[in-house]
């Protein structure tokens, strides 16, 4: 399953249900068993925008920590750990800055 996030004021953004889900929950706009579909007005952006930079903070800071300790244990800290929230965000972070820009709400749905 995917999600779609669309706005007038950008380009869609398509993402995999569980990454979705997550942006979903950091917003608070996420609820078990809720049509996957919703509204984000532009008066709700800065807060969504907030919420979401400080889960990309909180994330980067338990990275280095596990690369820390990691290298404490003497284990090659350069494997990659994946994709990062802030990968997967920065399309969403664009586009709430441009949507509240123009004032145009972002959907999304499934």
């Amino acid at each position: 399953m995917l999600y779609k996030f669309k706005s007038k004021a950008t380009s869609d953004v398509i993402m995999l249900e569980p990454n979705g889900r997550q942006i979903l929950q950091i917003w608070g706009k996420f609820e078990e068993g809720a049509p996957a579909k919703g509204i984000l007005l532009p008066e709700d952006m800065p807060a969504a925008k907030a919420a979401l930079e400080a889960a990309i903070a909180t994330e980067e800071a338990q990275r280095a920590q596990t690369a820390l300790e990691a290298q404490d244990r003497g284990e090659d800290t350069h494997a990659p750990a994946g994709v990062s929230l802030r990968q997967r965000a920065t399309p969403l972070l664009d586009m709430l800055q441009r949507s509240q820009k123009a004032q145009k709400e972002i959907v999304w749905g499934t």
